[in-house]
């Protein structure tokens, strides 16, 4: 016996599927440009900003069901890009964690008919401890919107579900216009990569502009080194004991002179028939690639993969050789 699912059409319900997806994006695109629209005569997103800017304290956001998840999503937004938020169910705030809010807070309350039961119970205690409170809602005229001291319209003229019941295309504008209070926020804030990469340290980007050179060099009896005057077969066996496929070529004052690699070994072999009478001056690169331990990890990468080479020298403000860097470093570094 077959089940439903077996007599489907499934070419007609393929294309039914794309149909209605097709129709959803639009729907939620065409309600984001009547937002981008109407902010060109609105200047509420400009005074929420500057009242957010001039928090002292956190931004603390708020709602319930779909709108809760958005006013999750906007704090962490937030607090990704410069701006201490956080988010507190309305719920749970009337139990006790509105105990986390200050009155050096700003408050941005998330409720599409302006009238959630759970919102508006806890609003007559936010708007007496004196703070900021912004409102997002689709009833301008609803009693959320109308105890805020600044209102962001996010109304959408219908959702994008068939029964124009589900949040859909509002949930979508609320997150966009979130969106674009946290990138206001943070490029007026001065936010940089460098910023951003503190608070995400285990990301990728942390990764690349938090890693120092000198985080992941080698150094002290690690790095392959020999004198000048040493020979071919002393260099070789410094290669051999340090395992890096090269070896830094020093002066007295431990300065590069020269480096030599394992490519330089093999390509010797082409024209050299006794290796016992060879000196690694000789033999070696002068004026080896090298950079200085307090830069970026990230920029070592850029050298090697620029000059197609696998190893660098790293050496002081003075010259002098303080470490070496594989390419493997960095990979195991996660820097590549």
């Amino acid at each position: 016996m077959l089940k439903a699912f077996d007599r489907i059409d499934m070419q007609a319900t393929t294309e039914r599927a794309v149909a209605l997806a097709r129709t959803t994006l639009q729907i939620e695109s065409d309600a984001i440009v009547a937002l981008h629209a109407r902010l060109a005569t609105d200047d509420s997103v400009g005074r929420a900003v500057a009242l957010l800017l001039q928090c002292k304290g956190r931004v603390v956001v708020s709602g319930i069901g779909k709108s809760g998840h958005i006013a999750r999503k906007i704090a962490a937004t937030l607090a990704s890009t410069g701006t201490p938020a956080l988010f507190v169910h309305p719920a749970e705030a009337a139990h006790g964690d509105l105990g986390m809010v200050t009155s050096e807070d700003a408050f941005i309350a998330i409720s599409y008919s302006g009238e959630s039961s759970e919102l508006m119970a806890i609003m007559p205690v936010v708007k007496r401890m004196g703070g900021v409170l912004i409102s997002m809602t689709g009833k301008p005229n609803s009693s959320l919107a109308q105890l805020a001291d600044v209102h962001l319209d996010v109304s959408v003229e219908k959702e994008a579900c068939p029964l124009n019941l589900a949040p859909t295309a509002s949930t979508t504008v609320t997150l966009a216009l979130g969106d674009a209070l946290a990138v206001a926020l943070l490029d007026l804030r001065g936010f940089k990569e460098e910023d951003f990469a503190r608070s995400h340290p285990g990301g990728a980007l942390g990764r690349r502009l938090l890693t120092h050179v000198h985080d992941v060099m080698r150094s002290g009896e690690r790095v392959p080194q020999v004198s000048v005057q040493a020979s071919l077969l002393q260099a070789l066996e410094e290669m051999t004991k340090k395992g890096m496929g090269m070896t830094a070529v020093v002066d007295a004052d431990d300065r590069p002179v020269g480096v030599f690699t394992d490519g330089d070994l093999r390509r010797m072999f082409e024209r050299v028939q006794d290796f016992t009478q060879v000196a690694i001056r000789d033999v070696m690169h002068a004026q080896p690639r090298s950079i200085a331990p307090e830069r970026l990890a990230v920029d070592a990468v850029a050298v090697m993969e620029q000059f197609r080479i696998n190893q660098m020298l790293v050496v002081d403000a003075d010259g002098k050789l303080v470490g070496a860097l594989h390419i493997h470093d960095l990979t195991q570094a996660k820097v590549i």
